[in-house]
């Protein structure tokens, strides 16, 4: 019998130039697992089309020009990003984890499965989304499920949200990696 290995939660922060991948790009990618603050990927991606939407864009920070000129293509970004995370199956199973998952997994399962042929993360690309995960735990409603409400919740408020898609998927690690430890504290 072998032993069981355990899952690793692997929070993912996109950062885009628009509202939806094909059209407009993801241009940065960063991957932390919760509970394991030394596991970390990031990746800043080439865009793959002429569109984006200045005010999008802005949220990042990201000079649009810079990474057309020296950021890799988005073929090589995320075949390194599948690399990474299949790399992690010899410590445990990859489960995807964003806030929210909707938008961060529509990007991420669409650039997998359009650069690499598949996600490593699964057919469906699911996973867990920090929001229904805190709403199921806690019982509250959904308006209270915003990242920052759960920050006050667990005493966490000095983790910085900086739109820099490493540091916010370290972020994100931090948060449900807290969030689980509390699920464990007897009531």
């Amino acid at each position: 019998m072998s032993e069981r290995l355990p899952e690793l939660y692997v929070a993912v922060d996109v950062e885009a130039d628009g509202p939806i991948p094909g059209p407009y790009s993801m241009i940065s990618l960063g991957m932390a697992v919760a509970g394991r603050p030394d596991l970390a990927f990031y990746t800043e991606l080439r865009p793959i089309s002429d569109e984006f939407v200045p005010a999008a864009l802005a949220v990042s920070g990201l000079d649009r020009d810079r990474l057309l000129r020296e950021a890799p293509t988005a073929e090589e970004a995320m075949r390194a990003a599948a690399t990474w995370v299949n790399g992690l199956r010899a410590l445990g199973r990859p489960v995807f984890l964003a806030a929210p998952a909707v938008w961060d997994g529509m990007f991420l399962h669409w650039y997998f499965v359009r650069f690499v042929g598949h996600s490593p993360f699964g057919a469906t690309g699911s996973g867990v989304d920090l929001r229904s995960y805190w709403m199921g735990l806690t019982g509250v409603e959904w308006r209270d499920t915003r990242k920052d409400t759960i920050k006050q919740q667990l005493d966490l408020t000095e983790l910085p949200h900086t739109h820099h898609a490493g540091e916010d998927a370290a972020e994100l690690a931090q948060v449900f990696d807290a969030v689980r430890r509390r699920r464990a504290q007897p009531d």
